[in-house]
C-alpha cells in the first residue's frame, strides 16, 4: 500500500503559505481543525518549510509578535515523504521521530498534500482486516470473496 492510496484525504488536508505571510495569517489557517501542518511554499512555489501550531505557539510564548514573518518560525529540514513511499514504512517514520503531520511532496518538493498519522493508522488497520477476511474466507473453503 503506498502513500498515494491517501491522495484524497491529503490533499483534502493541504494548506499552504506564502513564505513572507504573517504568523497572523498562519493562524487564521489553522483555524480549521483538520489542518494540523501548514506547507510555507518560495517563491517558485516549491516547499521550503512547514509550521504547525505548536511552532506558533512557541514563538507567541516566547516572543509574543503575531506580525513576523513565518519565515521567522518555520522549521527548514522538513520530513516528508513522496506519493510512491509504502504508507507502512512512512508510518514507522512519522512514529520514531513523533510526528502526528506529514507533507508528502513531489520530487520537485511541490507539496501535494498532508499525511496525518491517523489516516494512515485507520488505512493500515483496514488493509489488515480485508487480508484477515480473505485468509479466513480461504481456510474455511469459501474461497476469496
Amino acid at each position: 500500500m503506498r502513500v498515494d492510496s491517501l491522495r484524497a484525504v491529503t490533499e483534502a488536508r493541504l494548506v499552504s503559505i506564502e513564505i513572507d505571510a504573517t504568523l497572523r495569517t498562519a493562524a487564521g489557517a489553522f483555524s480549521n481543525p483538520r489542518i494540523g501542518l501548514l506547507v510555507v511554499r518560495d517563491g517558485g512555489g516549491n516547499a521550503a518549510g512547514i509550521i504547525s501550531k505548536s511552532d506558533i505557539i512557541r514563538h507567541l510564548r516566547e516572543v509574543g509578535v503575531t506580525d513576523a514573518p513565518v519565515a521567522d518560525v518555520m522549521i527548514r529540514a522538513v520530513m516528508s515523504c513522496h506519493p510512491e513511499d509504502d504508507l507502512y514504512v512512512t508510518w514507522q517514520k512519522m512514529a520514531t521521530l513523533g510526528l502526528q503531520n506529514m507533507p508528502v511532496l513531489s520530487t520537485e518538493a511541490k507539496a501535494l498534500g498532508v499525511l496525518d498519522v491517523r489516516d494512515v493508522l485507520k488505512a493500515l488497520f483496514e488493509h489488515e482486516e480485508y487480508e484477515e477476511r480473505l485468509l479466513i474466507n480461504y481456510v474455511s473453503g469459501v474461497g476469496y470473496q
